[in-house]
């Protein structure tokens, strides 16, 4: 699709995307056709089913097409999204597409649902904003800290409802523990130690054959061309992950595929929603892949260490003055006092934004016009956070980072890594 084109339809066509409130049309309990929030899913691999079914489960949403450019994975994603609808009583056909931006030229499609891999994120985002679609985005946010930004410009541009994947946010341990330590029970913070795995590498892989109803240069999209391997992108949504995840060009290796959960809460916990570290230390031996220090205006030193024992791992320790929180999806536990890690706040005590279902709170802002627990920006600044952790990794030297002007100081060479080159047709100009 010719992308000149398509932005002159997308423009032309978001001013016609409305929700009508369901009391408007019929009172309590009924939906409307029009009430109904119609979403397109945009990559369908293993991930996406997850999503499929926990935004299914929200009242009034109807999946009403997909895309991939992988014919099998896109077949099989659509039996499953007409069964979806079929479970709650709706029979919605379910359009399949080859090309995501012929998708987003639907006007009947409200919202899209990206899912997929990270270096695709900025351009599909973008686009869908453009074409005047509310936004869910698969953590991490984008693949550079450019990309990122641009998304959150469009996104307000736009005026667009964007939740990024960062689901811990909605989950009550993660928000309790950063809440404990928002509020200074255990004193001030002084360090605090991130559990995650290694960081991102070149890509290795031999070249195999490539398998039939793959259109891998479409695949490739943006990024530099290399040839397919089934580590990329199985076949089988049901096996391994695809650790397309661990390759320079298509991801951020374990320090943005679990980074962008467990930083999150690091970034949360400080109230560093809307800024970042200002220098950024890696070990000095080039062998190690952790060790990384980074340090806050306030003087916090965050670190990318293995602490504890390996069941600690994909996990935060929270330091202060006068105890410890330590949070991950398995625990959550309090020194010197253990009771804290299960104990109600004081009526008194500052709260974070709650929400228990990180889906159900996107479809509640999309029909209220408000921003959810993890917007566009809160997504881009853990993800920025992962993305200049890689590059000090890489160059292995200190950094001095500017995060308002989301630029390295006194360090050319790194800030030409903080976007990327853009392969063939493909451009990222956001106006």
């Amino acid at each position: 699709m010719n992308r000149r084109n398509f932005i002159g339809k997308a423009a032309a066509g978001a001013a016609a995307v409305t929700i009508i409130p369901r009391h408007v049309m019929g009172g309590k309990g009924y939906i409307a056709a029009n009430d109904r929030i119609n979403i397109g899913f945009i990559g369908v691999g293993k991930q996406v089913y997850t999503l499929l079914n926990s935004i299914g489960k929200c009242p009034g949403t109807v999946a009403v097409a997909a895309c991939d450019v992988y014919k099998k994975k896109l077949d099989l994603f659509v039996q499953a999204a007409v069964s979806n609808n079929s479970g709650k009583g709706i029979n919605a056909k379910v359009d399949g597409y080859h090309y995501y931006r012929e998708l987003l030229e639907r006007k009947d499609i409200d919202a899209v649902v990206i899912a997929s891999p990270d270096h695709w994120h900025a351009q599909m985002a973008v686009d869908a904003a453009k074409a005047g679609k509310d936004i869910y985005c698969e953590k991490p946010l984008a693949l550079t800290v450019a990309e990122g930004r641009a998304m959150v410009n469009a996104t307000r541009k736009y005026d667009r409802v964007f939740q990024t994947g960062n689901m811990q946010r909605s989950w009550r341990d993660f928000r309790h523990a950063v809440e404990l330590v928002r509020n200074g029970y255990i004193g001030d913070i002084k360090e605090i130690n991130v559990s995650v795995g290694e960081p991102v590498k070149q890509c290795d892989l031999p070249t195999e054959p490539l398998p039939e109803g793959l259109d891998w240069n479409e695949w490739i999209g943006p990024s530099l061309y290399r040839g397919f391997n089934e580590i990329l992108a199985p076949s089988d949504v049901k096996g391994p992950w695809a650790w397309w995840r661990g390759y320079r060009d298509f991801g951020g290796g374990l320090i943005t595929d679990w980074g962008a959960h467990m930083f999150d809460i690091a970034q949360w916990g400080l109230d560093m929603d809307k800024s970042g570290p200002v220098q950024f230390l890696p070990p000095e031996d080039p062998e190690l892949d952790d060790g990384l220090s980074m340090i806050y205006e306030n003087g916090v030193r965050v670190n990318h260490k293995q602490w504890g024992t390996e069941k600690d791992s994909n996990a935060v320790q929270f330091i202060g003055t006068e105890g410890r929180v330590e949070v991950s999806r398995s625990f959550i536990r309090t020194y010197p006092d253990e009771k804290l890690a299960k104990a109600d706040l004081k009526s008194s005590d500052t709260r974070v934004y709650v929400s228990d279902n990180h889906y159900q709170d996107w479809i509640d802002a999309i029909r209220n016009r408000t921003k959810p627990v993890s917007d566009v920006e809160t997504g881009h600044r853990t993800a920025s956070v992962c993305n200049v952790i890689n590059i000090a990794y890489e160059l292995q030297r200190p950094l001095l980072w500017d995060p308002d002007a989301e630029k390295f100081s006194g360090d050319d060479y790194a800030n030409l890594m903080v976007g990327r080159p853009y392969r063939g047709k493909w451009d990222f100009t956001i106006y």
